[in-house]
């Protein structure tokens, strides 16, 4: 089988990216060809004679808020955002050179555009969408904003809510454009053009399923480990600290967990980045207290490698509907029991008691109870953290994904 890979990045930045390429080396290694189509960047791992047809660069920087754009590049960018001609003639190209069976999407809002998803269509190849946010239902795609927190009004029909809480990055202007190319997307029915969604939680299984996609589109395919070896994660420690891995933002819960550390003895370190300096928000709240709170900054996965081993635990506090945090999956791979925020995906892939604790929403006296807990019970931690080591050996195993990702593939190609 030949497969369209398409995702705006060729590189690695995020979950969604690991994602993309190890189901390219999943299904490389089962005997099918992979075929890329992204967007050039200076970062992009090499992607031989089909690079040609990648889309002309929006910038090198990841997120849109990193760096200033001239004016060109703006609507070029607002383009994508809504309907892109460029996009659209592309595609073509490059389906029309490679002729696969079925295309398989990651992530292609505001920078790729659903105008890919209508050349495929009239080219009778398949689409395939898989899920790794809340985009389709809310412009910001987190269902967060500063001012309500958790927000569903724009899935509930409220769509003046995007403006009214500068949603996308604080701007009423951007929140306007955003909430405008939703409105148009949900206007041409581009969800209803898509075959099949592949949808990691159950969680937004069900969010999709109000918005209302039909049931028998989306399926339910966890996102899985790729152990390199039987032996990677088995060669661990469970030191007395606890360990985040993440981006540092306000929707991903950090302030209730320095709240949680602080004036206290327990040791948490934390990697990771802020896109617009939440770190120093973080630390002046821990200023002039007592703490045990290491910023260890943006690493690699080799370079935090070394304390997944180690650490006793992981935490992952979010705030906002995490979709399926690839963190708990790196835990468990380490046999590491995972401390998580009792809402959406994490009610499902932490079991409370048995892989993890799970604390009440924003409640830091109830993740310090948790906390304490592990760390006067370390063998409790190890216990937990062998089941989900077990998990990542059955339910989240490259072998599974792949007998369910096949399914989705020869049912929409017979369809």
């Amino acid at each position: 089988m030949k497969i369209a890979l398409v995702n705006y990045r060729y590189f690695i930045s995020g979950g969604p990216e690991r994602y993309y390429f190890n189901i390219k080396e999943v299904l490389e290694q089962h005997g099918h060809t992979v075929v890329p189509f992204s967007i050039k960047n200076s970062r992009n791992l090499p992607a031989g004679e089909y690079e040609r047809f990648f889309l002309d660069s929006l910038g090198d920087d990841v997120y849109f808020a990193e760096s200033k754009k001239s004016p060109k590049m703006m609507l070029k960018y607002f383009a994508r955002m809504f309907w892109s001609p460029e996009a659209r003639r592309k595609f073509r190209d490059f389906l029309e050179y490679t002729r696969p069976d079925v295309v398989y999407i990651m992530q292609y809002h505001n920078k790729i555009s659903p105008s890919i998803i209508s050349v495929a269509r009239s080219m009778g190849i398949p689409v395939v969408h898989r899920i790794s946010d809340m985009q389709y239902m809310c412009p910001n795609a987190l269902f967060y904003n500063d001012a309500k927190g958790i927000c569903e009004d724009c899935l509930h029909g409220k769509r003046l809510s995007c403006v009214r809480y500068r949603c996308v990055q604080g701007s009423a202007v951007l929140s306007a454009i955003k909430a405008s190319a939703k409105l148009l997307h949900d206007t041409m029915r581009i969800p209803r053009k898509i075959d099949a969604f592949v949808v990691p939680s159950l969680f937004t299984r069900a969010k999709l399923a109000e918005y209302g996609i039909p049931e028998d589109r989306l399926v339910h395919i966890p996102t899985f480990f790729n152990l390199r070896s039987p032996e990677q994660g088995t060669d661990v420690t469970y030191e007395p600290y606890i360990l985040y891995v993440g981006r540092l933002e306000k929707e991903k819960g950090l302030m209730t967990l320095v709240k949680a550390c602080a004036d206290t003895d327990i040791h948490l370190k934390i990697i990771g980045f802020s896109r617009e300096g939440y770190d120093e928000e973080l630390k002046a709240y821990l200023n002039g207290r007592g703490h045990h709170v290491e910023f260890l900054g943006r690493m690699t996965f080799e370079e935090m490698e070394p304390y997944l081993r180690g650490c006793l635990c992981t935490v992952v506090p979010s705030e906002w509907y995490d979709n399926f945090p690839n963190t708990v999956l790196e835990s468990y791979a380490y046999g590491k029991c995972v401390i998580a925020t009792d809402i959406g995906s994490l009610t499902t892939m932490v079991d409370d008691g048995e892989t993890g604790c799970r604390f009440a929403y924003g409640d830091a006296d109830d993740l310090r109870r948790c906390i304490l807990r592990l760390l006067a019970n370390p063998g409790e931690a190890r216990r937990m953290g062998r089941n989900g080591r077990q998990k990542i050996l059955t339910e989240y195993s490259p072998e599974e994904h792949y007998r369910r990702l096949m399914e989705v593939f020869s049912s929409v190609m017979k369809r």
